[in-house]
């Protein structure tokens, strides 16, 4: 038999079949015989494949209008925050500062900042990563340090008459003060919580159980710089309110004078220049806490660090900006801002009123550089609304060179009058206009 003859015993029952491919074989000649034959193979494959071609297709149309659905579905939803975007980018940008920052800090801190508060957050640096006291994020230098009994010193904290008595209460986003912010949304009160170093705002406001933040919204979720983007109201430089308490991380304290040594950045200085001239703080009177371990608090020169920080200084004679025999602490510049309470995880110290160092109000416009302002809008729109109000130019600062970092701003902030300069301050000496 020919093999058409085998094709069309095959397709018996596809009668159409049989007499298309009858039809194609008895067109051909003998020359084009055996191209004939394959070509009605071929189409008797084919369709004798149909039916179950078709079947497939039909069984997968479901799937496919469910697969549209979904995909025009999410199209037409809302955008919502994208929390690990918003902690990716934020992560990478605080880990590329880090490293610039390390990169430029044995040569060049020294000559961009006060040298006795660069020398204490050295040591106090050293200490929490040699002991292990320090915690997640680590290391901790050019950090406000997360420190061991960081919770524990909250709850301290929040056993405070003037905290219970708060209703709105600022408190600095870093890890550290985590627990304290919790504890604040815990009492029913107001958080007041800058957005990481003004970067992108200025400030931001969370309150559970309210019809921004229901009930039900987990105050664990609200704690962190990601959680305070979701949640929190954005406000502007205008809005009237009134801050009670204001809550700082610190590097190191001296429980004698309040004065205290942050990272370096001075944002905690510049956040309350802005919130004294514009009236939502009233600096003679609102009440400066910080939270640390107890090695950070200076004590004299009994223990470490301050022992062998103590040693070193008289080996080396230092003598600047105030410092001597008796304190690494040197003078304060005229918008440092002290500290009136200090929580450690194991006792509560309050800096007495006779040695305690004057609090700066307002911002500082002769001590911030232009290079400064440059990275800040929103004190860029504070000179220009307040220049405006005056009818003036306010003055500027000094031009500095800021270290290299990726937004991360250093240095230079204000404190003092509007537009103005202020009394000078220093723990013991007169303030000299120096950066952070």
């Amino acid at each position: 038999s020919t093999p058409l003859d085998c094709c069309l015993s095959i397709l018996d029952d596809h009668h159409r079949c049989l007499c298309a491919l009858r039809l194609i074989y008895n067109s051909g000649t003998m020359m084009h015989h055996q191209l004939t034959v394959a070509l009605a193979a071929a189409a008797a494959a084919v369709i004798f494949m149909l039916p179950m071609i078709s079947s497939a297709f039909t069984a997968s149309l479901p799937r496919s209008r469910s697969r549209l659905s979904s995909r025009l579905a999410d199209a037409s939803s809302p955008p919502s925050f994208d929390e690990k975007a918003f902690e990716t980018d934020r992560l990478a940008k605080d880990a590329q500062a880090m490293n610039e920052m390390s990169e430029v800090a044995t040569q060049e801190f020294a000559k961009l900042r006060t040298p006795w508060k660069w020398r204490i957050r050295k040591a106090v640096w050293d200490y929490l990563e040699e002991k292990n006291i320090a915690q997640f994020p680590r290391p901790v230098h050019h950090r406000i340090p997360n420190f061991m009994g960081a919770d524990e010193a909250a709850e301290n904290l929040a056993s405070l008459p003037e905290f219970q008595a708060a209703n709105m209460v600022k408190v600095n986003p870093d890890t550290p003060q985590r627990r304290v912010r919790h504890l604040v949304l815990e009492n029913d009160k107001t958080l007041l919580t800058p957005q990481p170093r003004l970067r992108t705002g200025f400030f931001q406001t969370l309150k559970h159980g309210t019809d921004a933040i229901p009930s039900h919204t987990p105050i664990e979720s609200l704690t962190s710089s990601k959680g305070a983007a979701k949640y929190g109201t954005p406000i502007t430089l205008y809005e009237k309110y009134t801050v009670d308490l204001v809550v700082v991380g610190s590097t190191a304290v001296c429980p004698k004078t309040g004065a205290r040594v942050g990272k370096g950045e001075g944002f905690a200085e510049l956040e309350w220049g802005i919130l004294s001239q514009q009236g939502n703080l009233d600096a003679s009177k609102v009440l400066v806490v910080t939270t640390v371990h107890d090695s950070q608090v200076f004590d004299g020169g009994v223990e470490e660090p301050w022992k062998s920080l103590m040693e070193q200084q008289e080996k080396d004679g230092v003598d600047d900006d105030g410092t001597n025999s008796q304190t690494p602490f040197g003078s304060l510049t005229q918008h440092d801002v002290p500290v009136d309470i200090i929580v450690t995880p194991t006792q509560i110290i309050r800096v007495p009123d006779e040695t305690k160092l004057p609090k700066p109000s307002g911002v500082y416009w002769d001590l911030l550089s232009p290079q400064k302002l440059a990275q800040i809008r929103v004190l860029q729109e504070l000179k220009k609304k307040t220049e405006e109000n005056l009818g003036e130019s306010l003055p500027s600062g000094p031009d500095e060179v800021l270290p290299p970092t990726a937004s991360r701003n250093r240095k230079g902030r204000g404190g003092g009058g509007r537009g103005g300069r202020g009394r000078g301050r220093g723990g013991r000496g007169s303030g000299r206009g120096r950066s952070v």
